[in-house]
């Protein structure tokens, strides 16, 4: 097929699901699946976020539970692909919610995917600033010397301020980046295996990484065996895994930009998924590996950079640190541009309050208004890093942790509700080229199962003084993760009953409006000029299959 019929069948593909082509599709497959691989991360997750798992298990809890939970990890990118095979759109799992259950649940997925993949673009970016700031540290004592909070949260302002203009630039680019992190993020991390197997003269045994426990979280007295070790510390690390090996939906949010997309989508999500889970658990076996004493990483609060300075000279561990920080910064790029284009998607259908800016296009194809949201609004997500804690004594960034479960809950969620709807329809499901036959069933169970577990462990205290009726109890250890979630759920829930159930229409088809015009300017129209004075109903507010009010064609 040539690539002029193969963008007519991607064409009439969107079409069919009622859009008409605004974004340019210059993505190839490979691209799709470099932008879920960039955003996954391994030179990212493993790094900023290695202290959950080694407060939260130690060794043990990171060299098991990563195989683990990259397992059934893969069983959601499998469920998902099969969805994003059958509706290729930059909505994602809103959209997929809308044909499959409901208005009300499409509406609650958009936001709490918004919400999920913002707390992302947050997290990623913090971490490759306190990154940034270590590397700097590495070559320079008066760098190092000068160290605060403060600086670091300017660091992060100006990654975020270099992404938002990188991001706005051009979207072919953006691909050509991507195309490019991969190769850094496979080459890096061979380098980085290499580097802390060669060069350190001492390694940890094979019993201190398969089988020592730790518990820094001050609960249960530092215990590491009893039933409040393994159901509240032990779940805890399974955040590590869950962070770092998420943002896979990035496939699905560029399919509007990638050839061939109801096949390259999905293989771009299980193939990132794969690849980053097999990478990420032998660089994680490294580092445990390369660690000469544990009482200090635990001290330094379970920093990967403090076993870096144990087993490496400063020449070595400046060159781990320097590939870990580009692969971050491309990290963060990745999740920058997924973010928006499901802004720009979840807009253009009118769910977005001020949705006509969201969806404006700069002459590049940019959703340019989109992405400086975003950064703004992951400026404020992240406030509370600003906020110094310490948990027995060794430095613990609550704050990041929480952002981190945010983007976790957030995300997973709106895998979860789509999953389970298709469950629902079983037979009845109209399946695009790349499917799960009969599988679907126990992987859709597996799926949902393990999206219910780990939102549960995601809202969990992390310390004692995150408890809120422990006598220790301190705003700045709390877990704000319930709050921002809850929060987000409950005002949703307000706007649901006060006005948008009568004003959300679910996705709307811009095959026919005129060039320029987008559905949410169409939707603002028709409700301002059509319905003044009162509200119009639309279809199928509280569940049910009923389209009848869809004029996406062939429905």
């Amino acid at each position: 097929m040539s690539v002029s019929e193969s963008r007519r069948s991607d064409d009439d593909v969107l079409a069919n699901l009622g859009y008409k082509p605004e974004l340019k599709r210059s993505w190839s497959g490979f691209s799709n699946f470099a932008i879920s691989f960039s955003v996954i991360s391994i030179l990212s997750g493993p790094f900023i976020s290695f202290f959950i798992g080694w407060n939260n298990g130690g060794p043990a809890a990171i060299s098991w539970g990563w195989p683990i939970v990259c397992a059934l990890i893969l069983v959601v990118g499998l469920c998902m692909g099969e969805l994003v095979s059958a509706m290729p759109t930059s909505g994602g799992m809103y959209y997929w919610a809308a044909k499959l259950g409901s208005l009300r649940s499409s509406y609650f997925t958009g936001w709490l995917d918004f919400l999920g993949l913002l707390a992302i673009v947050a997290a990623v970016s913090y971490g490759c600033a306190t990154f940034i700031d270590i590397t700097l540290s590495s070559f320079s004592q008066a760098w190092a010397d000068g160290y605060s909070l403060t600086r670091v949260f300017l660091i992060f302002i100006g990654v975020l301020a270099v992404v938002t203009l990188l991001s706005i630039f051009s979207s072919h680019l953006l691909a050509i980046f991507n195309n490019i992190s991969v190769w850094w993020h496979v080459i890096g991390t061979v380098a980085i295996i290499a580097i802390i197997i060669f060069v350190p003269q001492h390694h940890a045994s094979v019993a201190d990484v398969f089988t020592q426990r730790i518990n820094n979280t001050g609960m249960f007295d530092g215990a590491t065996t009893g039933l409040g070790f393994v159901f509240l510390v032990l779940p805890l690390a399974v955040i590590l895994p869950q962070f770092t090996v998420t943002g896979y939906d990035a496939s699905c949010h560029m399919s509007e930009e990638t050839k061939g997309a109801s096949n390259s989508a999905a293989n771009g999500i299980w193939q990132a998924i794969l690849y980053s889970a097999i990478g990420g658990w032998i660089l994680l076996l490294g580092i445990l590996f390369a660690v000469q004493d544990a009482d200090a990483v635990s001290a330094s609060g379970g920093s990967v950079v403090t076993i870096l300075n144990q087993a490496l000279s400063g020449p070595w561990v400046s060159a781990v640190l320097v590939i870990s920080t580009v692969g971050q910064c491309f990290c963060a790029l990745a999740c920058m541009t997924s973010t928006t284009r499901m802004l720009f998607a979840f807009s253009r259908d009118g769910a977005v309050p001020g949705a006509r800016f969201w969806t404006r296009l700069n002459k590049s194809g940019v959703p340019l208004y989109s992405v400086a949201l975003v950064a703004v609004l992951a400026i404020v997500l992240t406030l509370p890093a600003l906020v110094p804690v310490d948990i027995n004594g060794a430095p613990v960034p609550v704050a990041f942790n929480a952002v981190v479960s945010i983007g976790v809950v957030g995300l997973y969620l709106a895998f979860g509700i789509p999953i389970f709807q298709r469950l629902r329809k079983g037979s009845a499901f109209q399946k695009g080229s790349w499917t799960l036959g009969r599988h679907y069933k126990w992987l859709s169970v597996v799926a949902v199962v393990e999206i219910a577990v780990t939102t549960v462990i995601a809202i969990l205290p992390t310390s004692p003084g995150g408890v809120p009726w422990s006598p220790e109890f301190e705003w700045k250890y709390f877990n704000y993760t319930p709050l921002v979630v809850g929060g987000t759920l409950l005002t949703l829930w307000l706007a649901w009953q006060i006005r948008v159930k009568h004003t959300y229409t679910g996705p709307r088809s811009t095959v026919d409006l005129p060039a320029g015009l987008t559905s949410a300017d169409e939707l603002e129209v028709e409700y301002e000029e059509h319905h003044p004075g009162h509200h119009h109903h639309a279809p199928n507010e509280g569940g049910g299959q009923d389209r009848s009010n869809s004029t996406s064609p062939g429905r």
